[in-house]
């Protein structure tokens, strides 16, 4: 991929999170260190971010649909950062041009049914030919995976044991865009939202027993947690983030880099006292009805006309008041216990997620050496086995908290 014309290709360019994604590279890469074009289906809208951006960055043409534009344009780029969802709608055939050509491969996807089908798909030919199919490089899931794999690795490195246990507290504010509500709404039009449930879904084949998916069960209900003194509900987005941090032990097992033999992974929203169990309940209550109307096919069209358009998310304002925080709790096996903090200032949905996925882009671009794994790794990975220590320390360079060890 040396010899490729691009570093980078972002394909959805012209979408809500897109743009952002622009207008991060023409901010955060110096001219000429790293090569970049922008790509989509409609050459007016492209031209136009172009004129926006006020930077001279090449337009590719390619519909999702177009497998032979598809594959000229991943045939001319190390890396395609993609950002055009649905991803169940419109990924495939890119993901199918990077794996026939060798071009790695980024997204924010939080739609684990069709990682599923590209770990079916891809995996093993990715894996012999070592390109790096990574999705669900946005705020779904990088705290949660790159929280955990630096919480595993800090425990052995420092202490040499292995780890038994880490939790995740997030709290937040932000805005939803029209791309989140698209992917959510596809996943039950298409009848996938079923497998979302599946606690191993992204896992190499294998069985559980019933301690470990008792184990492993997504919480249900508010919870008093003393490891951080107060309420906790679950995370609306752990049927993701988990599955994600599953998929990323079961790879080091299979790399003999284990993160110990009875290691387990959840999340939770955090609420401060004193409200904290009212807020909870609430929260609970207000998300389990949201998910119930989705599963009602004849009430999914009016969620859809009171909620974001796709191509459409929260102001400007918003999104640079926005804020998240995630905490996190290492249990190690000798009972021993380490903190950790990653958080930022900007809306995590949009501002963190473009960060996140932007400097994940350029690990693999800039930092090709220091990847986990070395150059022969590939295969459909996830943040933590594909970007590891490198995605980490680029986002404390581009002002990111990350931190292990917090008392």
């Amino acid at each position: 991929m040396t010899d490729r014309r691009y570093d980078v290709v972002l394909y959805g360019a012209t979408g809500f999170v897109g743009q952002q994604t622009a207008q991060y590279f023409t901010r955060h890469t110096r001219p000429g260190a790293v090569h970049w074009a922008i790509a989509g289906r409609n050459r007016q809208k492209l031209e136009s971010l172009k004129a926006q951006l006020g930077t001279n960055v090449d337009v590719l043409i390619a519909d999702s649909t177009d497998q032979p534009a598809l594959d000229a344009v991943a045939a001319q780029t190390r890396v395609i950062l993609n950002t055009a969802g649905p991803f169940a709608l419109y990924g495939d055939a890119i993901v199918d041009a990077c794996v026939r050509l060798r071009t790695h491969y980024v997204d924010i996807t939080g739609e684990t049914p069709w990682v599923r089908d590209l770990i079916d798909r891809y995996h093993e030919r990715a894996a012999s030919e070592g390109t790096r199919i990574i999705p669900c490089c946005g705020f779904d899931s990088v705290p949660s995976d790159l929280g955990s794999y630096l919480m595993v690795r800090h425990l052995q490195r420092e202490w040499g044991v292995s780890c038994r246990a880490v939790k995740a507290y997030f709290q937040m504010y932000g805005g939803l865009n029209g791309g989140t509500l698209a992917s959510g709404l596809n996943l039950y039009d298409s009848g996938r939202a079923a497998r979302v449930s599946d606690l191993f879904l992204l896992d190499p084949p294998g069985e559980h027993s019933s301690t470990e998916l008792e184990r492993n069960r997504d919480p249900e209900a508010p919870e008093y947690d003393a490891g951080v003194d107060t309420w906790v509900g679950p995370f609306f987005m752990g049927l993701v983030n988990t599955r994600v941090v599953r998929r990323s032990r079961a790879l080091y097992d299979q790399w003999q880099e284990p993160y110990g033999p009875q290691f387990v992974y959840q999340e939770y929203l955090k609420f401060d006292p004193p409200l904290a169990w009212l807020q909870a309940t609430v929260v609970t209550v207000g998300t389990a009805l949201f998910a119930g109307i989705m599963q009602q096919a004849p009430l999914r069209p009016l969620l859809q006309s009171l909620l974001p358009e796709p191509g459409s998310g929260p102001s400007e304002q918003t999104m640079n008041e926005g804020w998240f925080r995630c905490e996190l709790l290492g249990v190690a096996e000798d009972g021993r216990r380490v903190k950790g903090l990653i958080c930022d200032q900007g809306d995590p949905g949009n501002r963190a997620t473009v960060k996140f996925l932007c400097e994940s882009a350029l690990s693999l671009v800039l930092n090709t050496d220091e990847l986990p794994g070395g150059q022969q790794r590939g295969g459909v990975l996830t943040p933590a086995t594909g970007l590891g220590e490198v995605l980490a320390e680029r986002l404390r360079s581009a002002g990111m908290t990350l931190k292990v060890g917090v008392v």
